[in-house]
């Protein structure tokens, strides 16, 4: 599969497994890009309400962004337009977990799927937003290219999948203020999105960002998944090898590191979702899959790509409020680099309320701790003053 035949950007990435294009001409990536800037509608359409979603209208749009190596791209976002709402009413931008390397993963597919194993169960949350006014965007966050672990990425779709909604006239949102939300690789992209929007998107009226789980030290993570030996969630590691190796396919020959394991691994999972991604993966390890056990990340240029899409490193800090909520127990993320990265936007004079949630695990937090941060962001439409419990 060359980068041609997907036609997702001049990344050259002929080397590397991408996911199998949807067949649906919507997701093209035209041919006129350069003529658009970030955040311009490229088309729109109308969409059913999605399973679980009432009084609302659903659209979807196509808008230009720009992919890990600064080259555009066309990227997609699912708006729920309350039927009852106040012209420039909040705008809530969720980004919703995608542990996946294939495109059907991504929510403007999964919203409508009949797989209970891709459901999106973040409905009930979601309805009581839309009941409140406000209007909530999905964006596919991972890209044409399902580029998952490219974790700047998410970001600026994200920021420019705002901009875009912010322009769909019927949305009624051209001066509303914004709020970003998301949890584990949805909240990845929240926090970078709030981290890059000083700089990317200083345009955009963002009041808060509310993100939990939150994966800041991707190299840590990764040796913690398996690097040396077999851990029964390798495969998000070795999906995040995939991704990573679509966005920076120049930095990341992965193909070359692999072994016949690895090989077999890399090809059946180019189109995997999280039940498979972890099925594949289980009890694997990257010396398992590597050639000789060196694994890709001991390159040093491939290893600085995923250090570089680690907010744990990067120097800016959001200017808007944060939420950040996680288990003090979690073992799938290192939990000392997001105190590490808090308490360097604490330090920065950043306006950040941490939440510890009582539960002992990754995803049993981000049920805890949704709620709480749709409070705050509701707090934030409202003006009230932003918490600080900065130590």
């Amino acid at each position: 599969m060359t980068a041609g035949t997907l036609s997702a950007g001049p990344a050259h990435a002929d080397d590397v497994a991408l996911p199998t294009p949807l067949p649906d001409p919507f997701y093209a990536q035209p041919a006129d890009l350069d003529r658009f800037h970030n955040g311009d509608v490229i088309s729109v359409r109308p969409r059913p309400n999605p399973p679980g979603f009432f009084d609302v209208a659903t659209y979807q749009l196509r808008f230009r962004s720009t992919d890990s190596q600064g080259h555009p791209i066309a990227a997609v976002t699912t708006v729920l337009i309350p039927t009852k709402k106040k012209a420039d009413g909040p705008l809530l931008s969720f980004q919703h977990i995608i542990n996946a390397v294939g495109l059907e993963c991504a929510p403007s597919q999964a919203l409508w799927t009949q797989d209970p194993n891709l459901t999106i169960r973040e409905a009930p949350g979601l309805n009581v937003a839309l009941q409140r006014g406000w209007t909530v965007a999905i964006p596919d966050h991972l890209g044409p290219r399902s580029a998952y672990g490219a974790a700047r990425l998410g970001g600026q779709i994200a920021l420019d999948g705002i901009r875009a909604v912010r322009n769909f006239a019927p949305a009624r949102v051209a001066h509303s203020d914004v709020g970003l939300a998301g949890y584990s690789g949805g909240g990845m992209a929240t926090a970078w999105a709030a981290a890059l929007a000083p700089t990317y998107a200083p345009d955009l009226p963002i009041v808060g960002a509310a993100y939990g789980g939150v994966p800041m030290d991707l190299v840590r993570m990764a040796e913690g998944l398996g690097y040396s030996s077999p851990h029964p969630a390798f495969g998000l590691a070795f999906a995040a090898a995939i991704g990573l190796s679509r966005g920076y396919p120049q930095q990341i020959p992965m193909q070359k590191y692999l072994s016949a394991t690895g090989v077999r691994m890399y090809t059946e999972m180019r189109n995997a979702c999280t039940n498979d991604i972890l099925r594949l993966g289980a009890g694997h390890s990257a010396q398992q899959v590597s050639v000789g056990g060196k694994q890709i990340f001991e390159n040093p240029t491939a290893r600085q790509v995923v250090a570089d899409n680690s907010l744990v490193g990067y120097p800016g800090v959001p200017k808007t409020p944060i939420f950040e909520w996680h288990s003090p127990t979690d073992v799938l993320i290192p939990v000392s680099a997001i105190d590490q990265t808090i308490r360097r936007y604490c330090r920065a004079g950043a306006r950040v309320q941490q939440f510890s949630t009582p539960s002992p695990d990754h995803m049993s937090a981000a049920v805890i701790g949704l709620p709480a941060a749709f409070s705050y962001l509701s707090d934030r439409f409202n003006d009230v003053p932003a918490p600080d419990n900065c130590r």
